[in-house]
């Protein structure tokens, strides 16, 4: 049982209505992660934000599905998987490329599974990756801005994966095909 109200636009707080709205007129849905975020109209408006700077940095398309992805699927987020999965096939990121990651399988690309790599490095680290580590990712061709920019999707995935886990959100109709539980070596953890 969730100690979390699921808000609508009438219930939310002054704060949050103008967000919930914009994510209707954006969705045509008020997801269920909105619904709980919107208790805290600062954690919403964070959420938010730390989205829109995450599109803007210097990661492809691909390369930020991969550290949603990675990030989502590390901390076993029941809704963020699936929710991130839809939004990958939106974007047009390959199944394989999803269909691994959701599986915990390596990629085929090689520079995609080092930003991979490093990116559960710095979840299972708490952001404290070796110098062998650190010259690893960038052997792999990446700037070290980068590293940096792995950083936002991870302040993000945070906020998402750990409201998720507290309000044990139900599933938005949109995702349920995409419904995903973690490995059984995983879940024994």
């Amino acid at each position: 049982m969730s100690v979390f109200t699921l808000h609508t636009v009438d219930t939310a707080p002054a704060a949050a209505k103008g967000m919930l709205e914009q994510s209707i007129r954006d969705y045509g849905m008020l997801p269920g992660l909105y619904q709980v975020m919107a208790s805290s109209p600062e954690l919403l408006a964070s959420y938010h934000k730390l989205h829109e700077m995450f599109e803007q940095t210097a990661l492809s398309v691909d390369e930020r599905n991969v550290v949603w992805m990675t990030i989502n699927v590390e901390n076993r987020c029941h809704y963020c998987v699936p929710a991130h999965t839809a939004i990958a096939k939106s974007q047009g990121v390959d199944d394989a490329i999803v269909n691994a990651l959701r599986e915990e399988r390596p990629l085929d690309d090689p520079r995609l599974e080092a930003l991979r790599q490093f990116t559960l490095i710095l979840v299972r680290k708490n952001g404290n990756p070796s110098p062998a580590e650190v010259q690893t990712f960038l052997d792999a061709g990446f700037e070290p801005r980068a590293i940096l920019d792995v950083l936002v999707g991870l302040a993000q995935k945070v906020l998402s994966n750990y409201t998720n886990h507290l309000a044990d959100t139900s599933l938005d109709d949109p995702f349920k095909p995409f419904a995903w539980t973690p490995s059984k070596a995983r879940a024994a953890e």
